[in-house]
């Protein structure tokens, strides 16, 4: 059987060379941000809202979270002011890229009442050029995943492959991490290794910064061609490497994958499920945050008249009692079975269906979760009770869609 750590993504991409890389100075990120809107893209991009950083449409570079950093641990969200004018030193919020990409809701098609019948119309997709501005690396993870499952599978998302397909994403390496950050156990970050068309390093300069720039695709040369730039120079590249070096040492959580999935599996009637259902109010927070999740449902709305009837698609979960409802009731009627279910699904079956964990180490559903549950304790949880008790996971092999 494959180990499970040669199925999680690999940090391919080395350290930029002086030739592939340049430096910009920060009035250069203002033109960078013109650029994108001359071509036509919408840009979206981190802003503070709400004591959060969320993701909405960007006009200036002074939207940005200038001198913000965020606090994060088990069902805590703080910003706070840093010392420094940092535009990116934060680390993630509430939102993902997911709400351009797959949006909810999204009507799915209309249907008009003829005198004979209804002419029903398929939605036409949004033709609006989105550019993501600020893409941290586990996040350039979860977009590739989307991929895999909306573009490279059987069926392909016609909606989605639209908005994929005119996306611009310049991407920023990670010079800090969050107290809910496991990206560089799951090989996702901090370092954006491919998938995006530029990606900037801030770097410290006398009390302001500077931004090393590394291009990712042909559209992403073309656009830089025309912004003022300086050559890198070798201290550059290692002030890069050191501070990305820095953000993998200080992690907030960390999470064992070497046989994860088959400790899972084996693990199906471990009583460490009742323990955590205990406190699992299944709100679904951890989905909703989760920028990798994608499950939905279908609702049909009419109008009054009668004459005119639409299909919604929206964002569902599987914490959600309805979600598992078939003729004659929901397969997964406790709080036991669903979390059971999107856990092992989340970091086993995920593997199975689509070559991959279902998970970045982004830390967002164990911030988002109001009672503080972290899936990297649970999972360490169940990998001690068996080094204690192995005797008591008494199911080796089970249909991991019934979890």
């Amino acid at each position: 059987m494959q180990n499970l750590a040669e199925l999680v993504p690999v940090q391919a991409k080395a350290a930029p060379d002086a030739k592939s890389a340049c430096i910009l100075p920060r009035e250069s990120l203002s033109r960078l941000l013109g650029a994108l809107v001359e071509a036509g893209y919408v840009v979206m991009g981190p802003q503070v809202r709400d004591g959060t950083i969320v993701y909405d449409r960007l006009a200036s570079l002074d939207q940005l979270p200038s001198g913000w950093i965020d606090d994060q641990t088990c069902g805590r969200y703080r910003l706070e002011r840093s010392s420094g004018t940092a535009l990116f030193g934060y680390t993630v919020g509430p939102h993902s890229w997911k709400k351009f990409l797959y949006p909810n809701p999204q009507c799915l098609v209309t249907s008009e009442r003829l005198k004979a019948g209804f002419a029903p119309k398929a939605s036409d997709a949004s033709q609006t050029r989105h550019a993501f501005f600020g893409v941290r690396s586990c996040d350039l993870h979860a977009i590739e995943i989307y991929d895999r499952i909306f573009l490279q599978g059987p069926y392909v998302d016609s909606t989605y492959k639209l908005r994929r397909e005119s996306c611009f994403i310049v991407a920023v390496n990670c010079g800090r991490a969050s107290g809910t950050c496991f990206c560089t156990s799951m090989n996702t970050g901090p370092r954006a290794a491919s998938g995006y068309d530029l990606a900037l390093t801030e770097l410290p300069a006398n009390n302001s910064y500077r931004y090393l720039a590394e291009v990712g695709s042909a559209r992403g040369a073309e656009l830089l061609a025309g912004i003022a730039r300086e050559p890198a120079t070798q201290t550059d590249l290692e002030d890069a490497e050191k501070l990305l070096a820095a953000t993998s040492a200080h992690m907030g959580r960390s999470l064992d994958v070497r046989g994860l999935k088959e400790m899972l599996y084996r693990n199906f009637d471990n009583p460490i499920w009742d323990r955590i259902a205990d406190r699992c109010l299944s709100c679904a927070n951890c989905t909703m945050v989760c920028p990798t999740c994608f499950c939905t449902t279908v609702e049909d709305t009419t109008d009054l008249s009668g004459s005119r009837a639409e299909r919604w698609r929206r964002w569902d979960s599987c914490f959600t009692l309805d979600f598992s409802y078939i003729h004659g009731g929901s397969i997964r009627v406790s709080t036991k079975s669903r979390f059971r279910q999107w856990m092992t699904h989340k970091l086993a079956a995920w593997i199975d269906q689509f070559g991959s964990l279902g998970c970045v180490g982004c830390g967002r559903c164990i911030t988002w979760c109001p009672v503080g549950i972290d899936i990297t304790a649970e999972a360490r949880n169940l990998q001690c009770s068996e080094m204690i008790a192995p005797d008591q996971s008494s199911r080796s092999n089970h249909d991991s869609s019934n979890a």
